[in-house]
């Protein structure tokens, strides 16, 4: 108790003193915690002031189609980058060509006792109007084990390490499709040594046939385009 609060008939002076403080207290802390918030939106939306708004825009129509089967695609600040287009803000087109590694891969939908295939192509190199590099490989990996599936833990064989999406300049958007297979039980999956050669114009649908994997359990993709345009 504050030492001018005295014990005597002077006590409920004394506790409306006591609740002015407390409400001014409140409202101290209220006014901090709105100019943290206030702080905070600022910073997060830095980039938006000069780049204009960070718009997270889903696709639409046939591109939307594709994305089935809950498959996620996680990157750095972004999350789930399934089914969007990657926004120019933040120069977060030019990080993921140039800075972020490979994007965690979800599938919550895995059998535990299963083995799957991932593949990640671009079908539109060098643009979508004349895909003549059709398909672009740009990662390819094997026996990844449901269990490490359904925790984002993508330990299997890499056929092809990861390489991140490049889209030529002046080449419009570019689709980064992921397409998850169920691996044949006991199939030796490879590459040929002509698939190693060259990323460019892969014959993925003869691979997918030559060993047996269907059709997708799950497919996703984002679209993109170079950073400066």
């Amino acid at each position: 108790m504050p030492r001018h609060c005295i014990k005597s008939e002077r006590r409920a002076p004394c506790e409306q003193h006591q609740q002015v403080r407390m409400k001014l207290l409140a409202a101290v802390v209220l006014v901090a915690g709105l100019v943290g918030i206030a702080a905070w939106g600022n910073e997060a939306f830095a980039g938006d002031e000069q780049m204009g708004t960070c718009v997270f825009e889903k696709l639409t129509g046939q591109d939307y189609k594709f994305c089935r089967g809950d498959l996620e695609v996680f990157c750095p600040e972004l999350g789930d980058v399934g089914c969007t287009y990657i926004p120019k803000c933040n120069q977060y087109r030019k990080r993921i060509s140039k800075e972020w590694r490979s994007p965690t891969i979800v599938y919550p939908q895995a059998d535990k006792n299963k083995e799957y295939v991932l593949i990640m192509v671009d079908p539109d190199a060098p643009n979508r109007a004349n895909p003549k590099y059709r398909f672009w490989r740009h990662w390819v990996v094997i026996d990844i084990k449901g269990t490490d599936l359904r925790a984002g833990k993508l330990k299997g064989h890499v056929l092809t390490d990861y390489g991140r999406p490049t889209p030529p300049s002046q080449s419009g958007y570019h689709r980064y499709q992921f397409r998850l297979y169920e691996q044949p039980a006991h199939e030796a999956i490879s590459l040929s040594p002509e698939e190693e050669a060259s990323l460019g114009s892969w014959p993925m649908e003869r691979f997918v046939e030559q060993f047996r994997l269907g059709s997708p359990v799950a497919s996703t993709q984002f679209l993109t385009q170079h950073h400066s345009d």
